[in-house]
């Protein structure tokens, strides 16, 4: 008896530093991958704010709530299955369905382009305006859950680059631990960019001046929060969907665009002192002009059938 008890304590020791172990591999490849993200991570913040826009305050952290959940969703329950399967069977997928995402991702921004330069906004819609605002609101959560879709798929994407050498169980360990952990900040921070005015009315309200001459700043300072984060939002659809685009056709050794973004890249990284600053800049300019283009064209495609069906059902 002893020598058995013995042996299953040596058994249990075992497995308790096999799986110490494998939780160090979990938390550095994890922190190696999200590191890499976190590009992504801040197009993701700008573009969520937008989607709780137009509605009553109390409306506004269950919104983003509800997309946090879809969010979550989209990461555990699709994208990190997904991405395992695709590693493990069909890695020569990966990148044609980032390319058709990071083309959705470049329409939707040209869309919003459009729409600004035209002075028309999807709320103008009839369709739209005859929604209830439980209905309008329904439709923005689902909106906002697609376009995360997208964005995750490319967190995802990049973490399981980093992590496409370990066993099968840490690169699910990383991918859980980065969607997880990078949900709770990104989401963390919208909550507090949508209710930032109502912090800022709660501020105004206290005995001390310093605290409420920056409570009325907040307040006043949200307009103007909100229209930047639509603007960068915008871009930032529009260079990671081209980025994405860019990355697919060097993949597939499809030149010359992914030369010549390269090439401005490079150029402008040569700017003494702060070459690394306008490289990724030049990059960035660069995915967003091919992001532009490939938008524009589907936003195209897509007037033309919408106008089409339209005569054709008069």
């Amino acid at each position: 008896m002893p020598s058995g008890l013995a042996a299953l304590l040596d058994d249990v020791a075992g497995i308790t530093k096999l799986a110490a172990a494998s939780l160090d591999d979990v938390t550095g490849a994890a922190g190696k991958a999200g590191t890499k993200a976190v590009g992504v991570v801040v197009d993701d913040a700008a573009v969520t704010p937008g989607y709780a826009m137009g509605f009553t305050p109390d409306r506004e952290l269950p919104i983003v709530w509800k997309i946090a959940v879809g969010s979550f969703r989209n990461k555990l329950l699709f994208l990190l299955p997904g991405a395992l399967a695709l590693s493990a069977f069909a890695p020569w997928a990966v990148t044609p369905i980032l390319m058709v995402g990071g083309s959705y991702l470049a329409f939707e921004a040209t869309e919003k382009i459009l729409e600004a330069l035209s002075g028309k906004h999807s709320a103008d819609e009839p369709e739209e305006l005859a929604l209830s605002g439980p209905e309008l609101e329904a439709q923005k959560v689902n909106g906002a859950i697609r376009t995360d879709l997208i964005l995750s798929g490319e967190i995802m994407a990049i973490a399981l680059a980093d992590v496409a050498d370990k066993p099968l169980l840490i690169q699910a360990g990383a991918l859980a631990v980065v969607g997880v952990l990078l949900t709770i900040a990104v989401y963390g921070v919208v909550g507090l960019i949508v209710k930032m005015d109502d912090i800022g009315l709660h501020l105004a309200q206290r005995k001390n001046a310093g605290v409420r001459g920056f409570g009325r700043g907040l307040v006043k300072a949200m307009p103007i929060t909100m229209e930047a984060l639509t603007l960068i939002g915008t871009a930032a659809m529009l260079w990671v969907g081209g980025g994405i685009i860019v990355h697919g056709l060097e993949h597939f050794h499809l030149t010359p665009i992914p030369v010549w973004v390269e090439g401005f890249s490079h150029w402008a990284h040569g700017v003494p002192g702060i070459g690394a600053v306008t490289g990724w800049l030049a990059f960035a300019l660069g995915s967003a002009v091919v992001g532009l283009v490939v938008g524009g064209v589907l936003a195209g495609v897509m007037h033309l059938w919408h106008h089409r069906k339209g005569a054709a059902a008069h």
